[in-house]
């Protein structure tokens, strides 16, 4: 990158060092950007400078946001040929519903013979395990039974899933590599079929989706919705 002009605007010049830093490969997709106060540190200005230089590369799509989290170096747009993965929130909301979800289980675990063989990690392997009931205008439509590599994804753990969704932190820090996903309709288990509100002889629509980052099988999960509340649909 060419040195700044003199009269170059603070703003442009934190705006254009951080690019440097994206297209140079120091941060690379998926990274945590420092924090705003550490940046105006960093170049002797206000936040307010660099929240201006953060603000328009977030609308420019360089880098995203995640609420309560931090900014993160945007993932790069997904090729055709990759199913789209979507936010069940923001699937609810372009419908102009309100959702909300439920936090049933969020803990670490080790990986059994079965879970390690799908990671391909070595049985023992920390996972991450988290159980969310997902609501659309008060109504279940979507248990989300994930598992995660916690060598992709360290602070899984610490994120606060009910201002944002798993499938939103892990877009933004888990740049998509590829996706194998299967989808069959089936009876749910007891469990499954009273978290949705459900009569457990009342079949189900199950995605069961593994995706890859960073060279690494990342995520594994089991999306249960009811048949009767719920289709899937999209275009390429």
């Amino acid at each position: 990158m060419k040195p700044s002009k003199p009269d170059t605007p603070a703003f442009q010049v934190i705006k254009d060092t951080l690019l440097q830093e994206i297209q140079s490969g120091k941060w690379k997709e998926g990274a945590a950007i420092p924090a705003e106060t550490a940046l105006a540190s960093q170049f002797g200005v206000s936040r307010m400078t660099v929240n201006r230089a953060v603000r328009e590369l977030t609308s420019e799509q360089i880098l995203t946001r995640i609420q309560g989290s931090g900014t993160y170096v945007a993932q790069q747009k997904y090729q055709a040929t990759l199913v789209a993965i979507k936010s069940i929130a923001e699937e609810i909301r372009s419908r102009g519903h309100a959702h909300r979800s439920e936090l049933h289980q969020l803990k670490e675990e080790v990986a059994t013979e079965q879970l390690a063989a799908e990671f391909q990690v070595k049985p023992g392997h920390t996972l991450f395990h988290s159980v969310i009931v997902h609501f659309e205008n008060e109504v279940a439509i979507q248990v989300e039974d994930r598992w995660v590599n916690s060598s992709v994804t360290p602070e899984y753990l610490q994120q606060d899933f009910s201002v944002m969704t798993p499938n939103e932190y892990l877009v933004a820090v888990a740049p998509l590599q590829g996706v194998d996903y299967s989808i069959e309709a089936v009876l749910p288990p007891k469990q499954i079929a009273e978290m949705l509100h459900i009569s457990a002889k009342e079949a189900c629509l199950v995605l069961h989706r593994t995706t890859r980052s960073r060279d690494m099988i990342a995520t594994s999960v089991t999306m249960w919705h009811p048949g009767k509340r719920y289709q899937f649909a999209g275009s390429f």
